[in-house]
């Protein structure tokens, strides 16, 4: 017996069929399907979002985060929170300051807070490592009077000429803000100058992340072109063989994956070296008369991220011109064009896809190298990666690490708008 509900709903007078009812039955189907859709899909977006979005959000956090003053001195913190910024602070900031410095030494964070302050401005280090010891109850000191009016705060300008400097304590209450743009600043070599409180440009000298971040592009730009003029005859030569051939083929391109990225990276010491088999080659074939230099520098760099980031750019190709039919290439020649303009003009623009997710891959990868320029490549040519490692892993600053990190996170959002956009242009074209 077929059920009402798979019956149209038809009016009660005259049998026609009920709109609104129908409207109704559509509308609860399809909230039924959408609930069932997030369901099957609702692990996959909870994995993303945990093991993803997470991550990359407390880098982002981590960018702009500034807790080091604000934990070390909160008395300070909360007073400068009210001060104006045009006068020097009153006595109680100054006791505020030495209880929180006192706090901080045997909480072993009054180190973290010179460091923290040295970023404003270097000296300020040694100025909080030296302030206890010029405080008025500090050990060896005279005791009279200790709490007549304004004596901590005489006692330090005495002793420390810079805690007279409004500059200092503007500094101070710039560092204890709860976000900082200091790290974001210093990875585009740009910081907040303490005198007049303005955004300027590093020193010459001193200046480092813009040429970095520009060196990396560069490097990986260079890779994803070798990479490509490689790949597109491999590919399309692979594509134009018998199934069980091309398998075969397309397994020798993967065989390097079978094999650990720091082995890979080693071995390319091996064969590049003064003495290693290339060079011993071209000498023994009389082709060069002393040793090339194909190691630690940029020739090395270019030549293992090539063997390494290959085969990325030779699967999309590949899938791509595998789909291809042979019949356009027929058809251009057999109506007059020469064989490479039916290739260039019919062949190729079929392929742009494969060029583009190909090359997008390979070089999203490139510029986030850390380990191949860092055993192959010399001072001058790391990457902006080796810095992400150095202050995380060296200095333990997270901040700077985590800047220079969301860095390369715009750069691949990015390419992969541009991507989209490039993409889905195609199809428009393509579909008129």
């Amino acid at each position: 017996m077929t059920s009402s509900r798979a019956m149209p709903a038809r009016d009660a007078d005259d049998g026609t069929l009920n709109t609104a009812t129908l409207k109704q039955q559509l509308s609860q189907s399809q909230r039924i399907y959408k609930r069932r859709t997030w369901l099957l899909v609702a692990p996959l977006l909870l994995f993303i979002l945990i093991s993803f979005v997470v991550p990359i959000a407390s880098i982002l956090i981590k960018s702009v985060a500034n807790p080091e003053v604000r934990d070390g001195l909160p008395n300070v913190t909360a007073a400068l929170s009210r001060w104006d910024g045009t006068a020097l602070p009153d006595e109680a900031v100054f006791q505020a300051l030495v209880s929180d410095l006192r706090r901080a030494r045997a909480d072993g964070q009054i180190a973290t807070v010179a460091k923290r302050l040295s970023y404003e401005s270097p000296a300020y280090r040694g100025l909080i490592m030296r302030t206890l010891r010029a405080a008025p109850d500090a050990p060896g000191m005279t005791r009279a009077a200790p709490d007549a009016p304004g004596m901590t705060r005489a006692a330090l300008i005495q002793a420390l000429p810079q805690w007279g400097d409004i500059t200092v304590w503007r500094s101070v209450q710039r560092a204890s803000r709860p976000f900082t743009g200091y790290y974001v600043l210093a990875v585009f070599d740009r910081k907040v100058d303490i005198q007049t409180g303005e955004i300027t440009r590093l020193p010459e000298g001193q200046a480092l992340y813009i040429g970095v971040l520009l060196r990396t592009l560069l490097m990986a730009a260079v890779v994803t072109l070798i990479c490509l003029a490689l790949g597109y005859p491999l590919a399309y030569w692979l594509s134009k063989q018998p199934a069980g051939r091309a398998n075969l083929l397309l397994i020798m391109v993967l065989l390097p994956f079978w094999t650990s990225l720091i082995v890979r990276t080693a071995s390319w010491i091996v064969l590049l070296q003064s003495g290693g088999l290339i060079n011993g080659a071209l000498l023994y074939a009389g082709i060069i008369d002393k040793p090339l230099v194909l190691v630690f520098n940029r020739v090395g760099v270019y030549i293992a991220m090539t063997h390494i980031l290959l085969p990325f750019i030779v699967l999309p190709l590949y899938a791509v011109m595998k789909g291809i039919s042979p019949n356009y290439m027929r058809a251009a020649i057999s109506l007059g064009a020469h064989p490479f303009t039916a290739f260039w003009r019919v062949y190729v623009p079929q392929t742009y896809a494969g060029i583009a997710a190909g090359g997008l891959l390979v070089f999203i990868m490139a510029i986030g190298y850390y380990i191949t320029p860092a055993l192959l490549g010399g001072p001058g040519d790391q990457m902006l990666s080796y810095f992400v490692a150095f202050f995380t892993n060296t200095t333990m600053n997270w901040g700077m690490a985590a800047a220079l990190g969301s860095q390369l996170l715009i750069i691949v959002i990015l390419l992969y708008i541009v991507y989209i956009r490039v993409t889905r242009t195609q199809a428009e074209l393509a579909a008129h």
